[in-house]
């Protein structure tokens, strides 16, 4: 792989964004920050990390997917191998919240945050923007995050969590690529946080209701069971998990 490091960066999305409307850069190229002042989450939410602690990493994947339509196979594909790279690392009780926020003993330790970009030809190349939680150990006013520190009570080397972490991502990649989606998708479904729960959800008018989480569909929406038997499914914007 082909690594970039900076110091400090506003986000390394952006940085990559920029980068690629600039030159032709390669497939895989990996961009990593040791501090990120305005990192993006999920619909505009914010990301901050305190300096060294953590892995802040944006990686270009070009053409994984054949249409917008698969788009949520390379979300999942990601979550996934993310798993993966910390069972390496034997890290406890990993969950994925819908849609691909990474889970350790019920608390945030990863985000995710891909952009894509569909060129002329029709072709899709994305940027993966990765926020891993490593050696961070005080999140004020962030009550629902952790860090692998905070979960196993040792440190972690960021440079070979890093490595572990893009080996997998080739890994997975090639196996979407290569349509073997099922096996990414079983995987995907073992690990989602609150499946087969009651859960309670917020509505996108603050409303709550209770329901059990049966399956993220192809679409990347999530299909909620209710009391009465019927079967709903929610866009991203459309519910929060209230856990």
């Amino acid at each position: 792989m082909k690594v970039i490091k900076l110091d400090a960066i506003d986000s390394t999305n952006d940085f990559l964004k920029k980068l690629v409307q600039q030159q032709f850069v390669e497939n895989y190229t990996v961009i990593t920050a040791n501090e990120q002042t305005k990192g993006k989450g999920q619909m505009g939410s914010t990301w901050n990390t305190e300096k060294g602690k953590n892995l802040i990493t944006s990686i270009l994947i070009k053409e994984s997917v054949p249409n917008i339509e698969a788009i949520f196979n390379l979300n999942i594909t990601i979550a996934v191998s993310i798993i993966e790279a910390l069972n390496k690392q034997n890290i406890n009780s990993l969950n994925i919240k819908w849609p691909n926020d990474i889970m350790a003993e019920n608390k945030k330790i990863a985000g995710i945050l891909i952009e894509n970009n569909i060129k002329e030809n029709g072709t899709i190349d994305s940027i993966i923007g990765i926020g891993l939680n490593i050696n961070q150990t005080n999140f004020e006013n962030l009550p629902k995050a952790s860090s692998l520190k905070n979960v196993m009570n040792q440190d972690f080397d960021v440079d070979e969590i890093l490595e572990t972490l893009f080996i997998q991502i080739e890994k997975n990649i090639e196996r979407l690529k290569n349509n073997e989606t099922d096996s990414l998708w079983k995987e995907y479904d073992r690990y989602l946080f609150k499946k087969g729960k009651p859960t309670v959800f917020e509505d996108d008018n603050q409303e709550r209701f209770m329901g059990i989480i049966q399956k993220v569909n192809s679409n990347g929406k999530l299909e909620v069971l209710f009391e009465d038997d019927s079967t709903k499914e929610f866009g991203i914007k459309e519910i929060t998990m209230m856990y």
